[in-house]
């Protein structure tokens, strides 16, 4: 468990173990927790604070944004008054956080969800539950919930309700409701209190939510209930879960993430909660990752159907067959969680996360052409047809149909799987993945699974791509597949290409391998790839890059050094088992969107991967 000790108070620094520390309103990163519902998600600190949470869904307006604005962005703190040091850990098989706070005058426990309610009872449409514990001693808390509504444009309108304070603006409110957690008083810009906890005594805040329906305010027993019956529901999902390997801690904390990430309405799969966190402090790199991207859509189906969640995997792919047939025959990069594909970006009046601005909402990554994301829709396909022994009529229509697109499309450029925002290129990896997209259409064809008139043009297209490939995109001088056509950049992403199942010339694959860890990796770090890419500035290392290499050396018979550096980077999570996006190499600060869907679907593909290997030993 991480630890974090400090002094509370507007504008003081709390230092925590890792060396971080609260300045000017802001924690490292890797100081954040999440919790959820399956509808939204909340980034708990270390310190107790709630910086984030979109409401009433993940990709809604925030009403708490403190993480991308100390001064105006919102949050709910909840913290001793005196001088503390923290430890946290999520109770076993559940998203429910508890957070120790040790003090000289004795110690509390803060426990924290967002609850999962009983759609027979009436509920409130989102309630986040804060129980404090009084474990010895007395400790004085004070706590404060700051409202933001629409990302702090919102005029915010501060009333009670039969006694209890309500925050409102437009259709939308939230109550405090507190029990022995001293009585709520309102300044107009917040909600706030004191108490104190002595030891065996306990205390309760919850924040119910609505929105366009009436605010229900509950009774302390239906919270503390709820809260009860939220453990019990998280660890009944995953006791149904399997993964019996080695790093089984990582990988359920990593499946349990993931369900996080899950649009419950739909089966879509964010790619993360958050947006705007950045790729370098004080850089433009930063994105709204709150959609679902079809690149990530393989690993997640397999995912599901490897640890035993067959209806997320039945929802996700039906989800992602709805969605694309909105956009057919053409695929979009990315989907609203409701499957719309309209994410327009603007830039909101926020100073961003340790002044990284500009703070963006919506994609425009969505106007791209990038190739691969016909092969990973394919291999999802493929897959899903694989587990379930048939596909829809209408879905096999359509799939073939995709595959005559590509037919038609591989040879043009495109912005490539990292979404560059310079010139289009051939690049390698969508090269590949067109590759993939043919070879899965031929064998469900083979199956009689898709219509297979068209099944001879893709087998010949499919070799004419390889042949592209072969000829245009690998470097004899530096033995690798390179980043793009006739370049001399190497791209992590072409790992892709072999873990999907890319045949191209004999053990030019095995090479590259060697060549990405060669040139790419630092330490247990593992750059996208080498080059420009039409923005200023750098970036951290991409954590999904470092566990594809790990599952491509345990493909190509060099298991032992998989598992070491499946080790290392297994070690590089924060203390509650959680990634982002990238790490610095130098500080092993966390940098980008988090928790980030596609690091953890990479950790749980790598491990999987391990425990099939055969324990062959050295590289070949």
């Amino acid at each position: 468990m991480g630890a974090i000790s400090g002094s509370p108070g507007a504008g003081t620094a709390h230092a925590s173990a890792a060396g971080g520390s609260r300045l000017g309103g802001y924690v490292p990163l890797r100081d954040y927790a999440v919790i959820g519902d399956g509808r939204t998600a909340a980034l708990i600190a270390r310190d107790g604070s709630v910086d984030w949470l979109g409401l009433p869904d993940l990709d809604s307006a925030a009403v708490f944004g403190a993480v991308l604005d100390a001064d105006h962005g919102g949050r709910f703190t909840l913290e001793p008054t005196v001088p503390f040091r923290a430890e946290r850990r999520y109770l076993p098989h559940t998203n429910v956080l508890q957070t120790t706070f040790s003090t000289a005058r004795g110690a509390v426990r803060v426990t924290d969800a967002l609850t999962l309610h009983d759609e027979a009872a009436l509920t409130p449409m989102r309630e986040l539950v804060r129980r404090i514990d009084g474990l010895s001693g007395s400790v004085p808390m004070r706590w404060s919930v700051r409202p933001r509504f629409g990302y702090g444009t919102a005029r915010t309108r501060f009333v009670r309700r039969s006694g209890v304070p309500v925050a409102t603006a437009g259709t939308k409110a939230l109550a405090v409701c507190s029990w022995d957690a001293g009585a709520p008083a309102c300044d107009g810009r917040a909600i706030s209190g004191a108490c104190e906890i002595p030891s065996g005594r306990s205390a309760l805040i919850a924040m119910p939510f609505a929105d366009q329906e009436p605010l229900v305010l509950p009774a302390r027993a239906e919270c503390e209930a709820r809260l009860d019956d939220t453990s019990a529901a998280w660890r009944r999902w995953a006791r149904d879960r399997r993964y019996p390997g080695r790093w089984s801690e990582a990988v359920m904390r990593s499946l349990l993430t993931l369900k996080l990430l899950v649009h419950a309405p739909s089966g879509a799969v964010a790619a993360a909660v958050t947006t705007s966190l950045p790729e370098q402090i004080g850089g433009e790199r930063n994105w709204d990752y709150r959609f679902s991207w079809v690149r990530d859509s393989a690993f997640t189906l397999a995912a599901f159907l490897q640890l035993g969640c067959p209806a997320e995997a039945h929802a996700y792919f039906w989800w992602l067959m709805h969605a694309s047939q909105l956009t057919h025959p053409h695929l979009k990069v990315l989907y609203r969680l409701d499957g719309g594909h309209r994410t327009p970006e603007r830039t909101l009046p926020w100073e961003g996360y340790r002044g990284s601005g500009p703070v963006r909402t919506g994609n425009a990554a969505v106007g791209q052409l990038q190739l691969d994301t016909y092969g990973e829709l394919l291999q999802t396909a493929w897959q899903y047809a694989r587990a379930a022994g048939h596909l829809d009529a209408d879905v096999a229509r359509r799939l073939a149909e995709l595959a005559d697109l590509v037919c038609a499309n591989w040879r043009q450029p495109d912005a490539g799987i990292w979404e560059v925002r310079s010139e289009p290129r051939h690049f390698t990896q969508s090269k590949m993945m067109c590759w993939v997209a043919l070879d899965r259409a031929a064998d469900l064809a083979e199956h009689d699974l898709i219509p297979d008139r068209h099944l001879a043009r893709w087998r010949t297209e499919r070799d004419r791509i390889r042949a592209f490939v072969e000829t245009h995109c690998f470097s004899d001088g530096l033995d690798s597949y390179v980043r793009s056509a006739g370049g001399t950049d190497l791209d992590a992403s072409v790992l892709l290409g072999h873990l999907y199942g890319y045949r191209g010339g004999h053990r030019r694959m095995d090479v590259t391998i060697t060549a990405l860890a060669d040139r790419l990796r630092h330490g247990p770090y593992v750059e996208r790839y080498s080059g420009e890419d039409g923005l200023s500035g750098t970036e951290g290392a991409f954590v999904a890059c470092s566990f594809w290499l790990v599952e491509s050396l345990a493909r190509t018979g060099r298991r032992l050094q998989a598992v070491d550096l499946m080790e290392e980077l297994v070690g590089l999570a924060n203390d509650v088992g959680l990634y982002s996006e990238e790490i610095d190499p130098a500080t092993g600060d966390f940098l980008g969107n988090l928790p980030q869907g596609l690091s953890h679907l990479a950790l749980i593909s790598a491990a999987c991967a391990i425990d099939a290997a055969d324990d062959t030993g050295a590289a070949p």
